[in-house]
């Protein structure tokens, strides 16, 4: 099974910038940060730090800062992504064990954890991936979710 979600906003940061809630990271480089229309509120752990790697585009990135209900941020360093860029938070590139070990659980809880907003989509093995739609709000569309035997 794989949990997956897009892009939906891109910003630049300065050292010093603070990011999240609370602003408990701080940039310190100049770099891009990627927002990402997923957060708690569709089962993705608050508890994970910020640091716990994602996949952008397939190449491992950090969070920047606290999962909020309904976004994530992600540091991209020096490598903007365009909005729309499908982002991985577990999956075949990213063990949904690790995220749960860095969340302070197990894997099971995350799967059973998903709310009911976020879409599931199924795929015959060796069937096409599905492309991330994101979502506008919780209250009319849903999160992309694919789930890969």
């Amino acid at each position: 099974m794989s949990l997956v979600t897009e892009t939906i906003a891109l910003r630049r940061v300065a050292p010093g910038e603070r990011v999240g809630y609370g602003g408990t990271w701080v940039a310190a480089r100049p770099g891009w940060i990627a927002i990402a229309a997923v957060g708690y509120g569709d089962g993705y752990p608050w508890r994970v730090p910020a640091g716990n790697r994602v996949r952008v585009a397939g190449r491992f990135c950090p969070l920047a800062g606290r999962v909020s209900m309904d976004m994530i941020a992600i540091d991209l360093g020096d490598e903007p992504v365009p909005v729309g860029t499908p982002v991985e938070l577990w999956g075949p590139g990213l063990p949904v064990e690790e995220v749960a070990r860095r969340a302070g659980t197990v894997a099971y809880e995350l799967l059973c954890g998903i709310a009911s907003r976020v879409r599931y989509e199924i795929v015959a093995e060796g069937g096409p991936t599905p492309e991330p739609t994101g979502f506008a709000s919780p209250a009319t569309e849903t999160l992309p979710c694919r789930d890969t035997p």
